[in-house]
């Protein structure tokens, strides 16, 4: 990331703005570089100091004897326009404003001027930091070029922040705790530089092992999940995410002028990039307790060792309401706590060890633990005792931990409550790399953080499932038949309406008869059979239960007459002016042992279109009452969303003779992603409800709202789906076909069963060095690849029973700017001379150039005579570099 390289690598700094009055940012910013230590030019300018923190001052930006990397702006809103046209007319590449108020005021034409600044700066090819910005500082190289009372200690963790008041809160916390950082990035409004970004950069910096972000609201959703998902295959990465609430959400809105979106919409996003969101700064300091530390890792069986009852009890409660698992102990290992043990011990997890419990009994304890099978996790309390010292305690504990054969088989957690008398030991065991916390329920917390974290992580190297494919024919039928309805002005349809589309992608739907007054009501439902369904179509009522406009269970036709007129009667009284589009009449589905749920697409204005999965009536809170998903899902991910609304409540798992299918269900999420993806049109479906009985499931009732699309289907999705348009077959020098598609996350089998049939020498070409069998997370790295930032096409061929097999792979990974972009080529051993190599590339060639790619480089061994020649065919300028082993081979496009 080179736009980057001078904020995060400065060697000289100019600080405009620069003031000789104690309380201005201008000598607060000044002082904190000094202080800080930085080893480069630090330039004062101000047209009325001689000198700042006698430091010689310009008056001037021209007068800068040299063009510093970054300029901090420390002055008032209305002078920063002329100052960035200064900044770049000086050729400076990165400013940081610090004024809070610049939205405030607009240039002579209205514009904002923000953007009257982010315009001039993209003149000059400058980048912005804030406004709002708080500064940045960068410990490993003494650098402290902001306006925070507090420095930060130098570690591993970066942190990325959208308000300026929770960076110093959480600078304060760490110092306390000794807890440092790689980097400390304030980005105020985000104009310009924004979290994709400093993602991208901060996922390959060395001295960075995890990543902490404050975010209000996100302004590019496709950006930052393709940055969030690279960047968390690398490192850990936290997420605080304010506006839980409406209200929250609105002044979140407010703060950094962003769009408002659901908060279940930005929950769902987190999970699906692999990141662990935690709800507040108290939880935030927990997990950071956790993840500061690179500790083990291998599962979620909990066992307790404790001096006191109380507070052992208390994380048990922490850990079953929040769904965790205690660790149950087997007979072997009980029996073995008894020999160490006193006889008044619980027998049972928590391990109660006694209020009057030495080093020498917790030792016994932790120890026995550490050599069985029964259990994932150690959290060991201590409460303060006048037998056991707690700071003794701790350093023996650590020296048994540390020496211990299978301590890497274990998450070891420690919680020594009180203050004064545990202050000691809780640093002991941060120094030594064990996760410390003051109280049962924030150490409790932070493990299950632990635990989400992996389940996170794992959604990102999970194989999916395929649910097979809609045919191409199908969805552009389903096309056609939406641009007809918008033709002719169908906007808001219901499930009668919809019934074509929905045939489309496999939905089954009841029948529906439409008819215009009560008494056609009773000669319809004395032909289609009792016991039936009576109910308004009316596109002003948008909830039909408002005035009990759905009628169940009508056996005779004089209850189907009359239903069908009160319903008439009830929208007179209560809704006269509605327009009322007559009455449907539908056979009773069979609903016993049954499940209603409810699932609903929507288009949040920061991600686009989502999917709610619920089991909501009329009054149906997204925020609360739905857990989403967003587009596409496989069925590894629409399995994971059903049992992440199963654990929350929000699906009731029901133990019924027809209860529901997981895998059934989850086809349909996919195939409705598919529809959603397939037709713009769509701008919201309600199905209320989906009826599900064991594997049937039957939409009952929708309603649908479409419009007129005319743009990239694609670019309205925060991440990009499968790009079936890139599909194409091609000849071999054999007269046989082959498929060029893109490669699938449910390619991975077939990709390891390609590599197996690649030569260790054409392996060692490819990867330059020797290769055993790739494990699942690099099969994993291969398959499920970001489409926006990366792109890899696989030539298959069917063989017996229409198996697909992968016979060769070419790929392109972008930098995040699409300029440059590095290629590999691999073709199965056996099939080499087929042409194959020369097809792929080509492929590969003219997609880059479709995406505006500027640059394709390679590299090769000498040794790799058919590639060097490949790519000299091709038009690639070719550097063979003998001395080093390898060849460049370069091409503009």
């Amino acid at each position: 990331m080179p736009d980057l390289k001078q904020l995060l690598r400065p060697e000289s700094i100019a600080v405009i703005g620069a003031s000789i009055h104690p309380d201005r940012a201008g000598h607060i910013v000044m002082r904190n570089l000094l202080e800080g230590g930085f080893n480069g030019p630090i330039m004062p300018v101000h047209p009325s100091y001689k000198s700042v923190c006698g430091i010689l001052a310009y008056k001037q930006i021209s007068e800068l004897p040299i063009t510093p990397d970054f300029a901090i702006l420390c002055t008032e809103a209305k002078k920063n326009i002329a100052i960035i046209e200064e900044l770049g007319e000086k050729g400076v590449r990165c400013a940081i404003i610090l004024s809070s108020d610049m939205n405030l005021y607009c240039n002579g034409i209205g514009e904002p001027l923000p953007y009257e600044a982010k315009r001039i700066a993209a003149k000059y090819n400058m980048r912005i930091l804030g406004p709002n910005s708080l500064g940045i500082i960068l410990p490993w190289i003494n650098l402290n070029a902001s306006f925070s009372p507090i420095n930060a200690k130098k570690g591993n963790i970066a942190f990325i922040s959208q308000s300026a008041a929770v960076c110093t809160t959480i600078l304060d916390w760490a110092n306390e705790k000794n807890i440092g950082f790689s980097a400390f990035v304030s980005l105020g409004d985000g104009l310009d530089i924004d979290f994709s970004e400093l993602l991208d950069t901060l996922c390959t910096d060395s001295k960075t092992e995890a990543i902490l972000l404050y975010i209000d609201s996100i302004k590019d959703a496709r950006q930052f999940m393709s940055a969030a998902r690279a960047a968390a295959r690398n490192r850990r990465i936290l997420v605080v995410k304010s506006g839980r609430s409406v209200a929250g959400s609105k002044a979140a809105q407010l703060h950094t002028n962003g769009q408002l979106s659901l908060d279940a919409v930005y929950d769902s996003a987190i999970r699906r990039a692999g990141m662990l969101r935690v709800s507040n700064t108290h939880e935030l300091f927990a997990a950071v307790e956790t993840l500061a530390h690179p500790i083990p890792f291998r599962g979620h069986r909990l066992a307790i060792v404790t001096n006191g009852g109380g507070p052992a009890i208390m994380a048990v409660d922490s850990l079953m309401q929040q769904g965790g698992k205690l660790a149950e102990f087997s007979e072997s290992l009980i029996q073995k706590l008894n020999k160490t043990l006193p006889e008044n011990w619980s027998h049972a997890n928590p391990i109660d060890i006694g209020g009057d419990a030495n080093d020498v009994r917790y030792c016994d304890a932790v120890n026995a633990l550490l050599d069985c099978d029964d259990c994932d996790a150690i959290l060991i309390m201590h409460s303060p005792s006048a037998v056991s010292n707690a700071t003794r305690t701790a350093e023996k504990l650590i020296s048994l931990i540390q020496n211990h054969k299978r301590k890497a088989k274990f998450t070891i957690l420690t919680n020594w409550s009180g203050e004064t008398s545990s202050k000691e030991a809780r640093l002991l065991f941060t120094q030594a790399g064990i996760p410390t916390y003051r109280t049962p329920e924030s150490s409790v917390s932070a493990f299950l953080h632990l635990v989400e974290y992996h389940r996170n992580q794992g959604l990102l190297i999970e194989t999916p499932v395929s649910s097979g494919h809609i045919s191409k024919h199908d969805a552009q039928m389903a096309r056609e038949w939406l641009e007809n309805c918008v033709t002719h002005n169908l906007t808001e349809l219901d499930t009668h309406e919809t019934q074509a589309l929905y045939s489309c992608y496999g939905f089954k739907t009841l029948d529906t008869w439409i008819t215009e007054d009560p008494v056609e009501t009773g000669y319809v439902a004395d032909k289609i059979g009792y016991p039936v369904a009576v109910k308004l179509r009316s596109p002003d009522i948008p909830h039909k239960s408002d005035i009990q406009g759905v009628v169940l269970n009508l056996n005779t036709n004089e209850e189907v007459i009359t239903a069908a007129q009160s319903i008439l009667d009830r929208v007179s009284l209560s809704y006269p002016s509605a327009r009322i589009s007559g009455l449907s009449v539908q056979k009773m589905a069979a609903r016993a042992g049954s499940q209603e749920l409810r699932i609903k697409v929507c288009q949040d204005p920061v991600f686009g279109p989502v999917i709610l999965l619920g089991e909501g009536g009329s009054e149906w809170d997204l925020n609360n009452n739905a857990a989403v998903a967003l587009p596409p899902l496989n069925m590894a991910l629409a399995e994971n969303l059903i049992k992440h609304a199963i654990k929350e409540n929000i699906i009731h798992n029901r133990n019924s003779p027809n209860k529901m299918s997981l895998f059934d269900l989850s086809a349909f999420l996919v195939r409705l992603s598919q529809m959603i993806l397939d037709c713009p049109e769509i701008v919201e479906l309600d199905i209320h409800p989906l009826l599900v009985s064991g594997m049937d499931l039957t939409i009952i009732d929708s309603s649908m709202k479409v419009q007129h699309f005319n743009g990239d289907i694609h670019k309205r999705l925060a991440i990009r789906p499968y790009p079936n348009e890139l599909e194409e077959f091609a000849q071999l020098k054999d007269g046989s076909s082959v498929l060029l598609r893109p490669i699938l996350p449910e390619d991975e089998p077939k990709h390891a069963s390609f590599i197996s049939q690649v030569s260790h020498d054409d392996l060692y070409k490819r990867f330059f060095s020797e290769v055993g069998e790739f494990n699942h997370e690099a099969l994993a790295n291969f398959t499920q690849i970001d489409y926006d930032r990366e792109m890899a096409f696989v030539a298959t061929k069917q063989i017996i029973d229409g198996e697909e097999i992968i016979i060769a792979v070419v790929r392109a990974l972008s930098d995040p700017n699409h300029t440059n972009t590095e290629f590999a080529v691999l073709v199965r051993s056996d099939l080499k001379g087929l042409g194959l190599g020369k097809i792929l590339m080509e492929k590969i060639i003219r997609y880059c150039q479709s995406i505006g790619i500027k640059v394709m480089t390679g590299m090769t061994m000498p040794a790799n005579h058919g590639m060097i020649g490949l790519a000299q065919h091709l038009g690639f300028s070719v550097d063979i570099q003998m001395s080093d082993g390898v060849v460049d081979m370069f091409l503009e496009l």
